[in-house]
């Protein structure tokens, strides 16, 4: 469907890259574990997400003019697709009273590190991206892609400078939580038990191409954005789980600031959601130009991939992080006395 922009626009639609990555004024910064983290507090307390000044008004105007020019609604990949977290708060409260403590401490290093991926979206981009399409992506999210989205959204995950980003913020709420610093060889191994040690033999073989009427180039970043887009959604029902466990005050240290560390988290992957859901919508209802010339319906191409990125999310990608987490439960027992009994009674807390 090509969309015709008639010049009349809802608010303003273009942003600076100094726009979208400005930060609104804090009254007062945020620190953890000692280290000065992104964003801060305004003049009541608030937690004030870092480079939100104008990024949000700008993603609500895209929506809005996308909205009104095709008369589509926004993408959505709603959370109960997802299962919820494994394992639960109840299997994980239950495993903290025994003085079982490695496994989480194992989860929250996990979800630093998965973070920290998030910062090679602002590898991904493409040269001239109009070339690309046979329609205008002038005033859209699209359109501001590499003028600052992609890199607030980099800075946020893996910090900026001297602040620090959301893996640092999830090592700080581990350290919070079991009030001690994790060696590096430590962190080290239990990057390894859960799957994430580099490839014996170098470099990772190049994906399977699932659309080749584009440029590889395009194909790459869309298959980034809708992959990203769902691990960022399924996280939410992480952030559920850690507060709620993080919040008990019998069981982990902090007084509730571990808890509080994700909240803010949570709050600033909130625009990371809505500015993928904005620009893969805007692809979808575009026309694409294919590698001899032609033109294709961008639904084909974002449905294609969405949905291969929604099989792996829900399938394989589930399956290895599902037999990871296992893993480092049984390998946390294996060596207690009671050890056997606690693994029979977390598995029962499965169907409570």
């Amino acid at each position: 469907m090509q969309i015709v922009y008639d010049g009349a626009m809802t608010d303003q639609l273009d942003f600076s890259e100094a726009e979208l990555l400005a930060t609104a004024s804090i009254e007062q910064p945020l620190f953890a574990s000692g280290k000065r983290c992104h964003g801060g507090f305004d003049q009541v307390g608030n937690y004030v997400s870092p480079r939100t000044e104008h990024r949000w008004r700008a993603i609500r105007n895209w929506q809005d003019e996308h909205r009104r020019q095709s008369g589509n609604e926004i993408l959505d990949a709603p959370l109960s697709q997802w299962p919820a977290q494994f394992p639960s708060v109840a299997q994980t409260k239950y495993l903290l009273r025994e003085g079982v403590t490695q496994p989480t401490a194992a989860s929250l290093t996990r979800i630093g590190t998965v973070e920290g991926f998030g910062g090679l979206i602002r590898d991904v981009g493409v040269e001239d991206l109009q070339s690309h399409f046979a329609d205008s992506i002038a005033h859209t999210a699209l359109a501001h892609l590499d003028r600052g989205l992609f890199e607030a959204h980099a800075r946020d995950e893996v910090g900026h400078g001297e602040e620090a980003g959301h893996k640092e913020m999830w090592f700080a709420t581990r350290d919070i939580a079991f009030d001690r610093s994790f060696g590096d060889d430590e962190v080290a191994q239990m990057i390894q038990r859960m799957g994430f040690a580099p490839a014996a033999g170098g470099a990772t073989p190049a994906p399977v191409r699932l659309c080749p009427e584009i440029e590889p180039g395009l194909e790459g970043m869309l298959r980034f954005m809708i992959g990203l887009m769902f691990i960022e959604v399924s996280a939410f029902h992480t952030f559920a789980w850690a507060e709620a466990v993080l919040r008990d005050r019998d069981l982990v240290a902090g007084d509730g600031t571990a808890a509080d560390l994700v909240s803010y988290i949570r709050a600033d992957e909130t625009p990371h959601v809505a500015y993928l859901q904005t620009a893969l919508t805007e692809v979808r209802d575009r026309s694409l130009r294919t590698t001899s010339g032609a033109a294709i319906d961008g639904v084909v191409i974002v449905d294609r991939i969405w949905a291969h990125a929604l099989n792996e999310s829900l399938g394989s990608r589930r399956e290895l992080q599902l037999a990871a987490t296992v893993h480092e439960i049984e390998f946390a027992v294996k060596d207690l006395v009671r050890g056997e009994e606690i693994l029979q009674q977390f598995n029962a807390l499965a169907t409570v």
